[in-house]
């Protein structure tokens, strides 16, 4: 008999920052340093960020690599280790969402209130 519990969806996470937002490292390993975001992970609450949390990975010979290889490989990030940073201050800052005069839902910089574009 198949239970009601076997059947749960994983959880999605709300994730304020968007492809191509640049963020600076707030913690961990490579803490000050900036990229910007190529890819979101809602389900894992991770982000992608270029250049960061890259590591090397040995691949076995395939058709590809037939002698196998060492690649470069850029690893996700927790959402709470990076923030966005604010083009006119160049300090970090954390996202609100408002609304434009239109009354469209927006992202907004708490530090200065200004939309983020």
């Amino acid at each position: 008999m198949m239970s009601a519990f076997n059947n749960k969806q994983p959880k999605v996470y709300k994730i304020r920052l968007k492809k191509g937002d640049l963020v600076v490292v707030r913690s961990g390993k490579y803490k000050g340093k900036t990229g910007k975001i190529t890819a979101t992970h809602p389900r894992e609450n991770k982000v992608t960020v270029e250049g960061i949390n890259v590591v090397k990975r040995h691949i076995k010979p395939n058709r590809e690599h037939p002698q196998g290889a060492v690649v470069e490989e850029t690893k996700p990030l927790w959402v709470s280790k990076v923030s966005i940073v604010e083009p006119t201050s160049k300090r970090p800052s954390r996202i609100r969402y408002g609304q434009d005069k239109a009354g469209k839902k927006v992202r907004l910089y708490v530090r200065s209130g200004k939309e983020i574009r």
